[in-house]
């Protein structure tokens, strides 16, 4: 086990599906070198079959008795869908001459399937009670992971001081149990180098007084990164104080460290006569605890208390936290805590280049100078 965990909260209700977390982590990390179909971090349209296809029915975790379940191993072409590129010469060469210009987007492949396929694909009876939102999805960094129960090579690792999950590129020999033993599909395999790759929830940024790639970029102020052990991180007290950030799919058995506050206010059905349904919800109960478990329920009514408690006196902390009026209040990344880190394992820390998110529960000294 290690000795701390490091941990991300989403917020579902403020995700306006942009993409911009993906992009910033497909540019940092996996735009090349056998990486092209790989997402270490995507947005899916829920509900749908997301990335890879139906990634939901394809096994892995573990069952009530902790045992290891099956899985399948996602095909690099049906169910990722290969990366495709446009042809950019018919393109210049029609966009004049033809009178279908359009012709020149097509790919120069035909797309079987692809991040974010289906998205913007409600589900429903339209317009009565059709429903969608986005739903990001990056390695949950669990504290029983099934990649790691399910390598035969050790290969797989959680780093002692802060819990990320690893694999150790010169163990990995690329048999792909990994793959089939985590339930949500997110460690991929790169055939250029036969190795099993995945999200690092950037760590060397982490050391370096950075937030993730996709959480720094977010435009929907959505992610909140920190310690689960540091009770004045916004991560801490939306898991544990006020319980309204919740694992994706519990029943798993993998125990995730990443954790989402579900939808809340969705717009309300209409009858047959195109009346609002007063109290109506679109998206059905069931779906919401297929996500998050039957917590949901709790979580979605706290929330609620909280924000008629805010209306009436103007003060409520969680709705605060919620609202994220300062960009660097949402991390808190104990920069000091690294640097001792460094230090015991005799190497030379990481010098500090931001230092907006340095507070944590073993930094307390706020006013570090940077040095370029």
């Amino acid at each position: 086990m290690s000795k701390r965990q490091l941990a991300m909260v989403m917020d579902l209700n403020k995700c306006i599906g942009c993409q911009t977390c993906t992009v910033a982590c497909k540019t940092q990390w996996t735009n090349r070198n056998g990486r092209e179909y790989m997402y270490w971090n995507n947005v899916e349209t829920y509900p749908g079959d997301g990335y890879p296809k139906k990634w939901m029915e394809l096994g892995g975790g573990f069952d009530a008795a902790g045992d290891l379940q099956p899985g399948i191993i996602p095909n690099i072409e049906a169910d990722y869908g290969v990366p495709w590129d446009y042809n950019y010469d018919s393109l210049a060469e029609q966009n004049l001459i033809d009178d279908k210009p359009e012709a020149g987007w097509r790919p120069e492949t035909s797309p079987t399937w692809g991040p974010n396929w289906d998205e913007d694909e409600g589900a429903g009876d339209f317009p009565n009670d059709n429903y969608f939102f986005y739903l990001p999805r990056i390695c949950n960094h669990c504290s029983n992971p099934g990649c790691l129960s399910a390598c035969p090579r050790d290969a797989i690792f959680k780093r002692e001081e802060d819990g990320v999950v690893l694999v150790d590129l010169d163990r990995c020999q690329g048999y792909r149990y990994c793959i089939a033993g985590c339930p949500y599909k997110k460690i991929y395999f790169n055939p250029k180098i036969s190795k099993s790759e995945k999200c690092i929830l950037c760590f060397p940024r982490i050391e370096q007084g950075l937030p993730p790639a996709c959480a720094q970029s977010c435009v929907g102020r959505i992610r909140f990164v920190g310690f689960l052990d540091d009770e004045e991180s916004q991560v801490h007290k939306l898991v544990h104080k006020y319980k309204v950030a919740l694992p994706l799919r519990p029943d798993y058995g993998t125990q995730p460290n990443v954790y989402y506050i579900p939808p809340v206010d969705t717009p309300p059905k209409f009858d047959a006569e195109g009346r609002i349904i007063e109290g109506s919800n679109r998206i059905p109960t069931e779906e919401l605890e297929k996500l998050f478990g039957p917590a949901v329920h709790e979580a979605i009514k706290t929330i609620k208390a909280e924000r008629e408690k805010r209306a009436k006196t103007g003060k409520s902390e969680l709705m605060d936290i919620l609202i994220a009026y300062q960009h660097k209040d949402m991390f808190r990344l104990d920069h000091n805590y690294y640097v001792e880190v460094a230090k015991k394992k005799g190497m030379k820390p990481l010098p500090l280049v931001d230092e907006r998110y340095v507070a944590g529960k073993y930094t307390k000294n706020l006013h570090f100078k940077v040095h370029a």
